[in-house]
């Protein structure tokens, strides 16, 4: 009698589970969108890299800190870059202390100009009297020629003397701004060591300690704004030219299990990224959720089209994506529309009340 008992059981279990596998297809609204995932970023986070090699000497700040705009972050070691701006300020200094002696030497040169133009002066004179006086005779062509070479020279001397004093000028003031030029040099390689942030925020990670070697390839710090949150979501290169500025979007977290958060596409990076095939989208919380954090994982459902009023099915129970069972054994040919996860439009060959199978 068990047995019997027994045996009817798992028949009437397996009848029921037999009817559950009939359905009749159902009215309603359905939804197409487009799968995207990705990670919860703070506005303008950004990551901090040293622009030098060295050793972290000093870590100025605290995670979870308030940053403001050109606030230090770290100190590295910098004993070199001291020392090479000593050099640099000793040779500045004495560039300066030479300028009396560069002073002094121009004066000089000014003064042979001046001579030099008070013998043009008088050369020019002579050259034009006894210019006049070779026409009547009154000096020999010899003698002439004299005068005239010796008004050449004057005029000779007066430009060499010109030249010297540009080109002592111009050597004076390249030597200044070289000079100067190296301290501002060896002044921002100083200033390097010490890593400023470039944003206000809140700092959310200080992946490094004192005493690292730090290289410029290595993240140090993760800044961005607090309470301030986006959505940075990877869309498949298929799915892309669907996505538009302002579509809706559905997101769900890991962190919140069972919540739905809603959310707007507000920027779309116009460039695949060749290795994963997707492009880069960000979105904005219409309704922030009340903890987050940067870097929390995220999937969500980019909302492409809503249809109300339509007869749709599970998706288990198409058939090769063109067909459904009806009559226990029948496969009829239906015409689809849209679809989601869950759930396919029929558009075609298939009514409201009629039933259809699950296939095997």
């Amino acid at each position: 009698m068990y047995v019997l008992v027994s045996f009817l059981s798992i028949l009437l279990i397996n009848c029921s589970k037999k009817e559950s596998q009939e359905i009749q297809p159902t009215i309603g609204n359905i939804t197409e969108s487009v799968y995207a995932s990705g990670v919860i970023k703070a506005k303008d986070q950004y990551t901090v890299f040293s622009t030098v090699n060295g050793i972290l000497k000093k870590t100025k700040v605290v995670v979870g800190q308030k940053i403001n705009k050109g606030q230090v972050l770290f100190e590295l070691d910098n004993d070199k870059a001291d020392l090479n701006t000593q050099n640099a300020l000793l040779a500045y200094e004495i560039s300066k202390k030479e300028n009396r002696y560069i002073q002094d030497k121009i004066a000089e040169l000014e003064l042979k100009i001046q001579a030099a133009k008070d013998k043009l002066v008088l050369d020019e004179s002579i050259y034009s009297r006894n210019k006049n006086a070779l026409k009547y005779g009154g000096i020999s062509q010899v003698d002439f020629e004299r005068v005239e070479q010796a008004y050449k020279s004057s005029k000779s001397s007066l430009e060499m003397a010109k030249n010297q004093l540009t080109q002592q000028k111009i050597q004076f003031q390249n030597e200044q701004n070289k000079n100067a030029n190296n301290l501002k040099i060896s002044l921002k390689n100083q200033s390097d060591y010490s890593v400023k942030s470039e944003f206000e925020g809140q700092l959310f990670d200080l992946p490094v300690k004192d005493g690292t070697f730090v290289t410029t390839q290595m993240p140090i710090a993760t800044i961005g704004k607090s309470n301030n949150f986006i959505l940075e979501l990877d869309v498949d290169e298929n799915d892309m030219v669907r996505v538009q500025l302002g579509q809706k979007i559905v997101v769900t977290m890991d962190s919140y299990k069972g919540i739905v958060f809603d959310a707007i596409v507000s920027k779309i990076y116009p460039i695949m990224d060749e290795r994963s095939r997707t492009f880069k989208i960000e979105a904005r919380f219409l309704k922030t959720p009340p903890n987050v954090f940067p870097n929390l994982t995220a999937e969500a459902n980019i909302i492409i089209h809503t249809k109300k009023n339509a007869i749709t099915i599970p998706k288990e129970y198409l058939i090769e994506g063109t067909y459904v069972l009806v009559n226990k054994d029948e496969k009829r040919k239906v015409k689809v529309g849209l679809s989601d996860y869950k759930k396919v439009e029929i558009l075609e060959g298939l009514k409201a009340n009629e039933t259809l199978y699950k296939p095997n």
